[in-house]
């Protein structure tokens, strides 16, 4: 039997001890798919946000457009006025938006205090109630014939009790008075300017159209307006 040399020993054991070589295929594919992986959530990362970028813009152009409907001005402006009367409260809503420049005129009297002790001088009994100087428009013998003409009205007339008006045409502050309907009127916008609805104290109202008046509807006790508040909310 041949013996095996030394040498050829040597090298047969080398062979069997070498590291295994990888073929260029195999680190193609392991580079390319290192690449896709990246690939994949670089574009994630990019499309989550964009995203998060336009609904932050949508949100801020929502809100931009809102605020562009409302103006800061009417924002500002009180909704409701609570008269302390001698006889309670009585709240009211005023119509910002249908009266406007009468509201306005309201509010700034208000704050300056106009309303604070004005009387109610003409009590007309299922008519109205006024407040104000006595020789206004709405204070004419008019208003006192209609008054009994209108003293059983249909409920169901256009114009509802409990509205808040001041007399039509020119005036200054001095002038500026106030009405509230105890009864459905039906001729209401051709003598008051509309502004509010009381919607709270009515029976404040009531109480006072039951007072005991002279013949020319003046209450024989005197009863008025205390102070005048405005409210944003209620």
């Amino acid at each position: 039997m041949a013996r095996i040399k030394p040498q050829a020993l040597l090298q047969q054991s080398k062979k069997k001890k070498g590291p295994t070589r990888i073929s260029v295929t195999t680190i193609i594919l392991c580079n390319l798919i290192v690449v896709l992986i990246v690939f994949f959530l670089f574009s994630t990362y990019r499309h989550w946000n964009q995203r998060s970028s336009f609904q932050t813009d949508d949100h801020l152009s929502v809100s931009e457009d809102e605020n562009a409907l409302v103006d800061p001005k009417k924002s500002d402006v009180p909704g409701y006025a609570v008269f302390n009367t001698s006889k309670g409260y009585i709240t009211v809503e005023l119509y910002k938006e249908s009266s406007p420049e009468v509201v306005d005129e309201f509010i700034e009297l208000c704050q300056k205090g106009h309303f604070k002790g004005m009387l109610f001088n003409r009590v007309i009994k299922h008519y109205v109630i006024q407040a104000g100087n006595a020789q206004g428009v709405g204070a004419t013998e008019d208003w006192t014939s209609k008054g009994k003409h209108y003293d059983h009205l249909d409920t169901s007339l256009k114009h509802e009790a409990f509205m808040l008006g001041t007399s039509k045409g020119k005036r200054d502050d001095k002038e500026f008075e106030l009405f509230i309907t105890t009864a459905p009127i039906p001729d209401l916008n051709e003598k008051l300017i509309v502004f509010g609805r009381v919607i709270k104290g009515e029976e404040v109202v009531q109480e006072i159209e039951e007072v005991d008046t002279d013949e020319n509807y003046q209450p024989k006790s005197s009863i008025g307006i205390i102070n005048a508040n405005l409210k944003q909310k209620i």
